[in-house]
């Protein structure tokens, strides 16, 4: 196993340590110490990493795996149904800890039944895609998804702790490994403009390493982490600062659920932050040069720019303003003045656009 990292960021412990998903019972034990554990992991990981992650702990009988089908598809509320009803059934009390293994659609899903069972056990992370590494797995929120929209139930619940091992990205798909790399560059354009910088420079030796889990990669998890747990710490609820992480998102989630989830979280943030970067140049918010340099870095990452075709204009505006980002009404946009910095500081970091242009910059 390679050095461990323990992350000195505001929050929940967070470590970093390549090789550790097959020792890392004990440590889950001692971040949150309970008579029984569930395991909660989806189709695809549980055969590829729940069995190791499960023998790890030194008393299995203490131990079960519960599954749910892979897929955003999947993260509905008759998916908590199942498992609070799984978790009953098997006796899980309230001194349990769900372990949530596998991407955000599971951190989501197991962390929006860990809030709400018994109302509210403890939740330890373990995530196996680069996006839940560097994002989903830290902030608090779960939830899951409803017709009208991605994580329009949930609530906010912290994890006890947080364990990556990115050597468990061996296993991921390129275009999943792809998708993490938007979350990558959006910490990036809204707070650190070098960390933009040097991300740029190294996606072409990511994308060439057909396991790309070197020193690099693991250099640029902990810097990612490192950004948003600052900024979680400094407004958790999202009434404020936090609101910047979420550029990108109010046409990215949109045009995700518009796709009927073909397309990937991370794919669709990458459209939405294209998009959002013109629509804010367009409107005097951004710096000329901004939107380039932001569609050139997901270009260069192998990610799409510009929404499906079979996906309308009209849809994505229609399910952006069911989203949670509307305020009175009104749909709001986490904008950048540049990469680097955000715009929007004196008006609680989201800025309101005119639908005419927000249509034209999707075109």
């Amino acid at each position: 196993m390679a050095a461990s990292h323990r992350l000195s960021v505001p929050g929940p412990p967070v470590t970093v340590a390549r090789g550790s998903l097959g020792s890392m019972g004990p440590e889950i034990i001692a971040a949150s110490p309970s008579f029984s554990y569930a395991i909660v992991t989806d189709s695809t990981v549980g055969p590829l990493h729940g069995g190791r992650l499960a023998g790890s702990f030194p008393d299995h009988e203490r131990v079960s795996v519960l599954t749910v089908p892979s897929g955003e598809g999947h993260k509905t509320r008759d998916s908590w149904a199942t498992l609070t009803d799984q978790l009953s059934s098997t006796g899980h009390g309230r001194d349990t800890t769900i372990v949530a293994l596998g991407g955000g659609m599971i951190g989501d899903l197991a962390g929006f039944v860990a809030g709400t069972y018994m109302r509210g056990i403890n939740l330890v992370h373990v995530p196996t895609t680069l996006l839940a590494m560097v994002d989903a797995a830290h902030g608090g929120k779960t939830g899951v998804d409803t017709p009208a929209g991605k994580n329009l139930v949930g609530v906010f619940h912290r994890p006890a702790a947080i364990f990556i091992d990115p050597e468990v990205l061996a296993t991921l798909p390129l275009r999943e490994f792809q998708a993490g790399l938007a979350e990558i560059l959006k910490h990036g354009i809204v707070q650190d403009a070098q960390y933009f910088t040097d991300v740029v420079a190294e996606l072409p030796g990511l994308l060439s390493q057909s396991a790309a889990v070197g020193d690099s990669l693991t250099r640029l998890i902990v810097r990612s982490v490192e950004i948003k747990t600052g900024i979680v710490a400094r407004d958790e609820r999202e009434h404020g600062l936090r609101k910047i992480l979420n550029f990108g998102h109010t046409l990215g989630h949109a045009i995700e659920t518009a796709s009927g989830y073909s397309l990937l979280h991370g794919e669709a943030v990458a459209i939405g932050m294209c998009a959002e970067a013109r629509a804010a140049e367009r409107a005097g918010i951004a710096e000329a040069g901004t939107a380039e340099a932001i569609r050139g870095a997901v270009c260069l990452a192998g990610l799409p720019t510009a929404r499906p075709l079979d996906v309308s204009v009209e849809r994505v505006l229609q399910l952006a303003r069911a989203d949670k980002k509307k305020r009175s009404g009104t749909l709001e946009f986490a904008l950048p003045e540049k990469v680097g910095r955000m715009a929007g500081g004196d008006s609680g970091w989201t800025l309101p656009l005119p639908d005419a242009l927000v249509e034209e910059a999707m075109q």
